[in-house]
């Protein structure tokens, strides 16, 4: 679906002539290709799996945020731009991210599924929050909040 989704979008930006999308799309296109390579000795002839290319788009914004806070501090602002765009553009291929309520909830959700008790479950309870919301949630900014939780 994503793989269809990605083509789609690509063959569109091609004919509106948005050289941002384009050359962003092809970048992802390209990720995806390398994963998939990756994947064949494991037995994925036909590639990786929807929530594993979630997985690699959200380390694709992961990786532009950071980098976003290297251009800003170097005193480049064209090119923090640019990876401010590209982030946008790859977010059209996630779904509706979760609020912070949503997040908590979840959280607790995970937390209760694991009989989590202490710091030392915190593995299995963001193992949990992977496998049910990949690409809903940001990971780097649920990790706290378990960690918080868990510490209570």
């Amino acid at each position: 679906m994503l793989r269809q989704q990605l083509k789609d979008a690509l063959k569109t930006a091609m004919l509106a002539k948005e050289a941002r999308t384009v050359s962003t799309v092809r970048l992802i296109m390209a990720a995806l290709k390398d994963r998939d390579i990756a994947a064949r000795p494991k037995g994925q002839a036909d590639g990786i799996a929807d929530d594993e290319i979630l997985q690699m788009l959200q380390a694709m914004i992961k990786q532009r945020r950071e980098s976003i806070t290297m251009y800003e501090q170097g005193n480049r602002p064209e090119l923090a731009k640019q990876e401010g765009e590209e982030i946008a553009i790859i977010e059209t291929f996630l779904p509706k991210q979760m609020t912070e309520a949503e997040v908590e909830a979840a959280i607790r959700a995970a937390i209760d599924d694991a009989d989590a008790t202490s710091i030392k479950d915190m593995g299995r309870v963001m193992a949990k929050l992977k496998e049910r919301h990949a690409g809903q949630m940001d990971f780097a900014k649920a990790g706290p909040v378990v960690k918080a939780l868990l510490s209570a």
